[in-house]
Formats: structure tokens, C-alpha cells, sequence
């Protein structure tokens, strides 16, 4: 009788064992070749557009899945590229190291922090993430692309910045703003790189 429930736990160990996964790997992201690129608009059409540094970042990756990973964004290092006069382009990037936007000073950085991705037929990743700024976490949703030589991926986003207390000049919390009306949604575009190929061929 014994010998038969341990035969019987024995198979229901096997059964429910399944395919071994593989360790997930992290790998370090190449801050110093990575970049995010960030748009901001008024409700005019009209916009503004720079470049924020990564200061750290690294990927899981579990076989051919995006298991987790982590990327820090230098708050302190905003620039702006589309403005070639120096004392409006040192007075909008001031304006945007404020507390009226993003508060560097108090904010130092800002973390995106992926929960979970799915792998698509074409390559690309659907990724849930919590972006973390000025200390509010929201989660968020984008496609990341990986480069066909797999060292690279790069993601575009969507965010509306109220959700993490940037109300400056949003039609939201003020009235009046007419012409000075800046839109809500911010747009980023990351690039991140790698020293080595961590993405599987499709």
C-alpha cells in the first residue's frame, strides 16, 4: 500500500513538473548609447522636442521572453533640440527642470519598470510597465521593437502627464488658457542598446 502512494505522488510530481524554463538573464543596458526622445505640444499644433539621458537599465530575458527589466531615466539631463535661440532654449529647459512641470531638483529621476510582455508573431513585444514620476506609479502600456540584429529595441509611448502631477498649462485644472493651452499627452520614444544580441531571431 505504501509503495503505491509513493508511486502515486511520484507520477503527480512528474505530471505537474512540466518543460523546464530557462534562468532568466539580465542583461545591462548601454546607458551611454541609450536615449529617450521626448515631444511636448500646445493645443495649437505647435511643439517642442529634446532628448532626456538613461542613467542606468537593465533587461530579463527568459529564452525568447521579455521576463522583467528596469530603466532610470537622469531627470537632470533634459534638453531641448528644436530651439536655436540659447536664452529661450535655457528658459524652457529651466521651465521644465521646474516644480511646474517635472520638479528635477525634488525628482532627480524616473523609472519605467516592466511587469509583464507578451512575444507577437512579428517579433515586437507588448509590454505592460509602471512608469514612476514624481513619485506617482501608473501603469502603462506600449509595443517594443526589437532590431533585426537583436542588440537594440526601441518603444514609443503615451502618457497623459496629469496622471503624475504635471497640471501646468493643462485645460484640465485651468481655465483661460486659450492659445497657452498645452496638450496633456506627452510623447516619448526609447531607445535602448546593448553590448551584445539578447533577442532571438524570429
Amino acid at each position: 500500500m505504501f509503495r503505491s502512494i509513493k508511486l502515486l505522488a511520484l507520477t503527480a510530481i512528474i505530471s505537474f513538473s512540466g518543460t523546464p524554463s530557462f534562468a532568466a538573464k539580465s542583461f545591462m543596458i548601454d546607458s551611454a548609447a541609450s536615449v529617450v526622445e521626448w515631444k511636448g505640444s500646445k493645443v495649437t499644433g505647435s511643439s517642442h522636442n529634446g532628448t532626456i539621458a538613461i542613467k542606468e537599465g537593465e533587461v530579463q530575458m527568459d529564452g525568447k521572453n521579455l521576463a522583467g527589466g528596469k530603466v532610470v531615466v537622469d531627470m537632470a539631463s533634459i534638453i531641448n533640440l528644436d530651439l536655436t535661440d540659447k536664452e529661450y532654449n535655457a528658459k524652457l529647459v529651466g521651465h521644465l527642470k521646474s516644480d511646474d512641470f517635472f520638479d528635477v531638483a525634488k525628482f532627480p529621476t524616473s523609472t519605467l519598470t516592466f511587469k509583464k510582455a507578451s512575444l507577437q508573431k512579428d517579433g515586437s513585444y507588448k509590454v505592460t510597465a509602471d512608469l514612476t514620476l514624481k513619485s506617482e506609479t501608473h501603469p502603462i502600456n506600449f509595443i517594443a521593437k526589437p532590431s533585426i540584429d537583436g542588440k537594440t529595441a526601441t518603444a514609443d509611448l503615451e502618457f497623459d502627464r496629469t496622471k503624475w502631477n504635471v497640471r501646468y498649462g493643462s485645460g484640465k485644472f485651468f481655465k483661460n488658457l486659450g492659445d497657452k493651452m498645452i496638450s496633456d499627452k506627452v510623447n516619448l520614444t526609447v531607445k535602448l542598446q546593448f553590448a551584445s544580441a539578447i533577442f532571438a531571431a524570429k
